[in-house]
């Protein structure tokens, strides 16, 4: 890790009510594209609504869901330093 780099954390290990700011997509380059389209491109801000079997975020105006496994492929960085909690 290299310091005073920001930590990322999977989309889908953040708590519900976090605002968090999209930094890197790992999932393949089709799939990538597809987030960036609904919204989940680099740099956007999403909220967190809920994490249940899926994650229901708020990105763009809009509330979009995902599965876990798809939301783990978004790794985000919180907006402030304590607004991040992370799911158990």
């Amino acid at each position: 890790m290299v310091p005073g780099a920001p930590v990322l954390y999977p989309l889908n290990r953040v708590r519900a009510g976090c605002v968090v700011i999209v930094r890197q997509l790992t999932a393949g380059p089709d799939t990538n594209q597809r987030l960036r389209e609904m919204g989940f491109g680099e740099e956007q801000r999403v909220k967190v609504i809920t994490l249940q079997n899926n994650v229901l975020c708020q990105v763009c105006n809009a509330r979009l869901g995902l599965s876990a496994k798809l939301a783990e492929q978004i790794l985000v960085e919180p907006v402030g330093p304590s607004s991040l909690r992370l799911a158990a």
